[in-house]
């Protein structure tokens, strides 16, 4: 790891984390939730479709048992 001693004050080197492991996981949760949520309205959607496909299919059953 590069020291930033020589290069910012004493006091701001100090208050610098000495490792990003934090920034890591934090990045890590977010990655998770914004996929978690895109699952989410993923599956909403294909709720949707799949019972729109449902009435469409009965109306289609329902329009062939008139002409019959």
């Amino acid at each position: 790891m590069i020291s930033l001693a020589g290069i910012l004050p004493t006091s701001v080197a100090s208050t610098l984390p000495n490792s990003n492991s934090g920034y890591v996981a934090a990045a890590y949760i977010v990655f998770l939730a914004i996929v978690l949520i895109y699952v989410a309205i993923m599956a909403i959607r294909l709720g949707r479709v799949e019972r729109k496909v449902r009435e469409l299919s009965a109306r289609e059953r329902e329009k062939d048992r008139e002409t019959v």
